[in-house]
């Protein structure tokens, strides 16, 4: 279990479970979609961090069938904005993951596509963690669009049993953007639909 420490001006005090239950959902509850970033460079801490938040989502039989491509190189980061319809602010990241599914990793038979969901967790714990971290990210999506997929294949020397299920361009947001509210009773359902 993690331990969160506050630090004030003159004194340190763990906090509580209301105080640990309110930094979670506000977090979660403030996350947004940043697409433009200053030119600040991301520390090597900071993305071992977000690998580290990445791999503790939760998978199929812990199968772990995943596995990233951490990119700061500015000329990759370009190259992938240029060949990506949807990815254009990659160019102006200083840094971006690609979050693959290994597939001689994921389960075998009828549960062997789990691998989407097991990705998809760590690409949300990747979000969360860089947001909470004062960083902003964004997800674009490869797979399913296999063009999309071959494409960063391609690029990144991607080996074909690997399946690039996406990229997420990370940096200091440059502006402010204001999260969604995207609560909706009409979506829930009790018991039965």
């Amino acid at each position: 279990m993690a331990v969160i420490i506050f630090c004030g001006m003159n004194s340190c005090k763990k906090p509580g479970l209301k105080e640990r239950e309110d930094i979670i959902l506000e977090n979660i509850l403030t996350r947004t979609s940043v697409r433009s970033y200053t030119d600040q460079r991301v520390d090597e801490g900071k993305i071992e961090y977000l690998l580290k938040a990445a791999m503790a989502a939760p998978t199929a039989v812990n199968s772990q069938p995943w596995s990233f491509v951490v990119i700061t190189e500015k000329d990759l980061l370009k190259t992938l904005a240029d060949s990506l319809p949807y990815a254009k602010m990659t160019s102006g990241a200083p840094l971006a993951i690609v979050a693959c599914g290994v597939m001689d990793k994921t389960l075998k038979g009828g549960g062997k596509d789990y691998w989407v969901q097991d990705v998809s967790a760590s690409v949300e714990n990747i979000l969360l963690a860089a947001h909470g971290m004062g960083l902003g990210a964004v997800w674009t999506g490869l797979y399913p669009i296999m063009e999309r997929v071959h494409t960063v294949q391609n690029i990144l020397h991607i080996p074909s049993d690997v399946i690039p299920l996406a990229l997420i361009p990370i940096g200091y947001p440059d502006g402010e953007t204001k999260p969604k509210n995207k609560w909706n009773i009409e979506n829930v359902h009790h018991n039965r639909w």
